[in-house]
């Protein structure tokens, strides 16, 4: 099971080349980075955590630029947006901007990508709220395209374009995973249509328990004609347990990402040695 870490990064936090080199020398897997383009000082949807909206969204870096940062001074971490809002993104654009992602930190980029719930946000971009999931499954199929053929061309309600030449392809073949974040079982279930992996929080799958709902996720990509193999989980938001952390090796969980807060060194290292004992323990 390989363990991962997400933060905020702002201009006040550890930056992502630090971060990314400090991960990197204690064996993790991956770095991940979310996405927020802005916050509108209107809410029309509630803040899924609950209460007022924490600081680090109104000043969170753009996850690409981070990421790169991050890649240039690694060799074996993984890169992963968690999560890119692609129903807020040109899919062009961000077709180009993951596979120079990819080349240029040869193959190690993970495309977690999700569908947002700030609505104000994404009808600041001229998303509409009520559609934002068809606009997304389309962009992705439009990246898809991109990603895969010499001439790539898509039509669609949401996406058009006629055929079309975009280099440079990403080093991973087909592309990079696709790993889709949110609950079960609406998230769940575009991660079975058109994933190839999915991202739930950990204390979202601890109200119906852990091992139920990934039983039903897997039953859910076998009606589909998957094998769960090909869909593995990723859960963000793993507290520092080591049971809980057996557990989820048990029941075959691909990967675990703990939650780093938006601050200096002098708080996020020793939540990473912390971490890094936990991974000392499940090795032994």
């Amino acid at each position: 099971m390989k363990i991962g870490a997400v933060m905020f990064f702002t201009a006040d936090s550890m930056s992502p080349t630090a971060l990314g080199r400090a991960l990197e020398d204690r064996g993790f897997e991956s770095l991940w980075v979310p996405e927020h383009t802005h916050i509108p000082l209107s809410r029309k949807s509630p803040y899924p955590g609950g209460g007022p909206l924490i600081r680090p969204y109104y000043e969170l870096m753009d996850p690409f630029l981070a990421l790169g940062a991050a890649a240039a001074v690694t060799t074996t971490l993984k890169v992963g947006t968690g999560i890119c809002l692609v129903n807020q993104r040109d899919p062009i654009i961000t077709a180009k901007m993951v596979s120079t992602l990819d080349q240029l930190s040869a193959g190690r980029f993970l495309f977690g990508v999700g569908n947002g719930w700030n609505q104000d946000e994404m009808e600041n971009h001229g998303t509409v709220f009520a559609t934002r999931h068809k606009l997304v499954s389309e962009r992705i199929a439009a990246m898809k395209a991109i990603w895969t053929r010499d001439a790539a061309s898509y039509h669609g309600a949401f996406v058009n374009f006629d055929p079309m030449n975009q280099w440079p392809k990403p080093v991973q073949k087909p592309h990079p995973p696709v790993i889709v974040g949110g609950a079960f079982p609406f998230a769940a279930r575009r991660a079975v249509r058109y994933g190839n992996g999915w991202i739930p929080h950990a204390d979202r799958l601890e109200k119906d328990g852990l091992g139920k709902l990934v039983e039903a996720f897997r039953a859910m990509a076998r009606e589909a004609g998957r094998d769960p193999a090909d869909v593995p989980i990723s859960i963000f938001r793993t507290p520092p347990d080591i049971e809980r952390l057996r557990f989820c090796r048990k029941i075959g969980i691909d990967r675990v990402v703990f939650s780093l807060p938006a601050e200096g060194e002098d708080r996020v290292l020793p939540i990473l040695d912390q971490w890094a004992v936990l991974q000392g323990q499940l090795a032994g």
